[in-house]
């Protein structure tokens, strides 16, 4: 075993910073053979409430705060993002339960706190969903802490026997091994609470970014093993920050406007260069970016409509046609640095090798189908429904 002020790696993952107060190696064991999302969820929400905290240890964390603020956590990747955490989540399955209404200002991501978020989730009856996520994965998550003490556990039954006696291990190894928490109680089932270790917040809260990194890499190991084709999967596991401004794309398409009158594909009214919204054409909870080969101008009210369901298939070929339209008109009027600039993101996101093949409307349907067809069939598969357009014009 590495002595306990030593700096623990576990392949790629941030370097944990080395104490000698605390146990690092058994902190660097807590994922170890996990094969369900509660452990990483679990332990990044105790991070978000011990922070939201300031790092104040003197009132136990409840399991009711703990299960909500897990909730929360889980409701961007699963609900929002449509990722799959594994067949025999119970997390995804308990959130799935829950009638949430969820609108803005949290679709806006100006809920960063996830205050809204979580006050939603609190308003539901949560009972059953507490009594079930309560069961093993805070006495589990701990279980490092006190290899040699649970050694003898008998292997029969082993898991639920280790469940009923990491309370009382705990509490007696409190001050010893000083563990990430203790419970408020000795008897497994009569706890409501832990309570983290004062040693241990001090050490979260000096290396909170570190820490947080490291548990968020390896969250996205175990996420990326079930979602191995999804595009943008690191921007999907947590909630969004701020959705980026569309400024420079929107400048883009009023050039093009300048010289082209051009409808919407979905609804056929012109397009107002002086009032007008750009779609994602797949989904931005999907694709996760706002690149310009998946952008396509509309009005306000068709934007809103669609929303973040897929498009139609009979859209595509009137999207690549205006692709090829504004790609054309930019390819005349900007200079030639302005215009690589700008082309970038399609030979990258459409995999094409020369620019000129932007300007072949062939070339450019065929690339396009190469990647839209499967990112569709991909999104559909993980949940995101195909929107129902208006009567085209």
């Amino acid at each position: 075993m590495a002595e306990k002020g030593a700096g623990y790696n576990t392949g790629n993952s941030p370097k944990l910073p080395p104490s000698e107060e605390v146990n690092i190696p058994a902190l660097s064991r807590l994922f170890a053979d996990t094969t369900n999302s509660y452990k990483f969820v679990f332990f990044l929400s105790l991070l978000d409430i011990l922070r939201r905290r300031n790092f104040e240890v003197s009132q136990p964390i409840t399991f009711q705060e703990l299960v909500v603020e897990m909730l929360a956590n889980a409701w961007y990747p699963h609900t929002y993002f449509k990722l799959s955490f594994g067949t025999q989540d119970q997390i995804t399955k308990n959130l799935d339960s829950l009638s949430l209404e969820i609108s803005e200002p949290i679709l806006k991501f100006t809920d960063t706190d996830k205050k809204l978020l979580r006050a939603t989730i609190e308003s539901q009856d949560l009972s059953g969903v507490v009594k079930k996520l309560q069961r093993f994965v805070p006495f589990r998550l701990i279980t490092p802490f006190f290899e040699q003490e649970l050694a003898d556990v008998p292997d029969k039954h082993k898991g639920s026997n280790l469940d009923y006696a990491v309370p009382k291990v705990a509490e007696a190894n409190f001050g010893k091994l000083k563990p990430l928490y203790r419970f408020d109680s000795e008897q497994y089932n009569s706890c409501q609470s832990v309570i983290i270790h004062p040693d241990w917040a001090d050490y979260l809260q000096k290396h909170y970014r570190i820490v947080r990194a490291w548990a968020a890499w390896e969250w996205l190991h175990y996420m990326q093993r079930r979602n191995p084709n999804t595009p943008g999967l690191v921007n999907k596991l947590f909630a969004p920050s701020k959705r980026e401004s569309l400024s420079k794309q929107t400048t883009y398409w009023k050039i093009v406007l300048q010289s082209l009158d051009l409808h919407c594909i979905y609804s056929g009214q012109r397009i107002d260069p002086q009032r007008f919204s750009l779609d994602h054409y797949l989904p931005w909870s999907f694709i996760a970016h706002d690149q310009l080969w998946n952008l396509i101008p509309t009005t306000p009210e068709i934007n809103s409509s669609k929303s973040n369901d897929l498009p139609p298939p009979e859209f595509l070929e009137r999207f690549i046609t205006a692709q090829h339209q504004g790609l054309s008109i930019c390819h005349q009027k900007l200079s030639d640095k302005a215009w690589e600039k700008i082309v970038e993101a399609y030979i990258e996101g459409l995999n094409i090798h020369n620019q000129d093949d932007l300007l072949d409307l062939d070339k450019l349907r065929n690339a396009y189908d190469n990647v839209v067809h499967p990112l569709i069939s991909l999104a559909s598969h993980q949940g995101f429904k195909v929107w129902q357009a208006p009567s085209v014009a």
